[in-house]
């Protein structure tokens, strides 16, 4: 996104919030008209997706200091859709969906057909591709994992409009099934917990009979995958586990680092 583009947006997302925001108050409510009343007072033309906005902040961009300087050290705010064309900026416990750059890396051999990694059109595809092709799905939660649908935009009740990477259909040796939505990050992408929120309403709703383990894979090397699952606890969104996947031709991995892997544990 443009500097300048940045800017409009940043105008926009902070007089919104400083006209409604109370000291104390921990949602701060609002609707898509409001946006369009503070472009116009601002003098500000909004883009012809005036829901980019709403995205950049959600998904891409950090908040204006003016706004996160009102959260409580250990929290920060985050902002939910709550139905059609209405919004809140939400106060939760802060939590960092970063790779954890000193845990230590699994090697697994690239199954990624060379063509394929050839003509990859962006670290998203590219990222979802080798996750299917190495099944590193499948080597992190244990189960046995289908994919099921990729790209799917859908609405869900109270929340609106969810978009979700990647979903996967897992089974255990019980016979249990597990459905995994998967959101997909480069390395300079932003993870917001908002979309791990989404794929687990996406899943109360969708597939409730299911266990839902939500999942994220961001690239910390274009053969280095961080995978990150999660759960919703009382303090909100937690990260359950981190594995990193280091993906390398049969000749960089040796017999003594595979021994060295029976003795980690699960």
């Amino acid at each position: 996104m443009s500097e300048q583009k940045l800017n409009r947006y940043t105008r926009i997302i902070e007089a919104i919030f400083l006209q409604y925001y109370r000291e104390g108050m921990e949602e701060v409510t609002f609707s898509r008209i409001d946006i369009e009343t503070a472009a116009e007072q601002l003098g500000i033309n909004l883009p012809k997706n005036i829901g980019d906005i709403l995205y950049s902040f959600r998904y891409r961009a950090a908040l204006p200091s003016s706004i996160v300087s009102t959260a409580q050290p250990g929290r920060q705010w985050i902002i939910r859709a709550t139905g059609r064309a209405t919004y809140a900026f939400a106060l939760v416990k802060q939590i960092t969906i970063e790779p954890n750059l000193s845990l230590v890396e699994t090697k697994i051999l690239d199954a990624t057909p060379g063509v394929v990694k050839r003509y990859a059109l962006s670290d998203e595809q590219s990222l979802l591709a080798k996750l299917r092709y190495n099944r590193l799905i499948d080597v992190f939660t244990g189960l046995t994992c289908y994919s099921l649908q990729n790209h799917l935009r859908t609405t869900v009740l109270g929340v609106g409009q969810v978009e979700t990477d990647e979903l996967y259909i897992g089974l255990d040796r019980r016979g249990v099934h597990y459905m995994v939505p998967v959101q997909a990050k480069g390395a300079k992408d932003q993870v917001g917990q908002i979309q791990i929120e989404q794929d687990l309403a996406l899943c109360r709703e969708r597939f409730p009979e299911l266990l839902c383990i939500p999942m994220v894979a961001k690239f910390i090397r274009t053969d280095l995958i961080a995978l990150f699952a999660f759960e919703n606890t009382e303090d909100g969104i937690a990260i359950t586990s981190e594995r990193h996947y280091h993906l390398v031709d049969a000749g960089n991995l040796s017999s003594e680092e595979l021994l060295t892997y029976q003795t980690r544990p699960l």
